[in-house]
């Protein structure tokens, strides 16, 4: 018996080693400089392999990039949908913000709908990854913080819902 729980015993250990050093191995391997990646990158150009078009200039117009080009919202806040883009707030974006100006890994969102047109608050919030790439505020905001807004896969609807909620927070302050 005690042969079978000392095997057992170095088992155990043994795969916790493994499981370790693989762990170790995918944080080393994430934290890489990249220049494996741009050498990668350089070479298929080079050899005509790469097939990305240059990104054009993107006209400023204060809306942002992405589906939204027009919103209207009225003088009053909806409160219904206040109430549901609260609901959706709370759940995927209050991890990264904070409805003060406090930062926490993304900006804080006071006055966030006086600083911002509505069509850019609901294409950032649908379309973060163009957005930090094509929209110079948005570049502007990811130099600054340091870290690419997740996508959520909001929907317009939903979005709307988080640009009602985020101007009622903005008329109570």
């Amino acid at each position: 018996m005690k042969t079978k729980s000392k095997q057992l015993s170095k088992l155990l250990k043994s795969m916790q080693f493994g499981a370790m050093a693989l762990l170790c191995s995918a944080i080393l391997f994430s934290c890489s400089s990249g220049e494996n990646d741009a050498t990668t990158a350089n070479t298929q150009e080079e050899s005509g392999l790469a097939h990305h078009a240059p990104e054009a200039a993107v006209e400023d117009d204060g809306k942002g990039v992405g589906p939204v080009t027009s919103v209207e919202v009225g003088a009053e806040v909806d409160q219904a949908l206040a109430a549901n883009g609260k609901s959706i707030f709370e759940g995927k974006c209050s991890a990264c913000h904070q409805l003060s100006d406090q930062k926490v890994v993304g900006p804080g969102l006071a006055g966030v709908t006086g600083k911002r047109k509505p069509e850019w608050v609901m294409n950032m919030i649908i379309n973060p990854e163009e957005m930090t790439k094509k929209d110079p505020t948005a570049k502007k905001l990811l130099a600054e913080h340091l870290t690419q807004m997740t996508n959520q896969n909001v929907n317009e609807q939903d979005a709307r819902a988080i640009l009602e909620f985020l101007r009622q927070n903005d008329q109570s302050i």
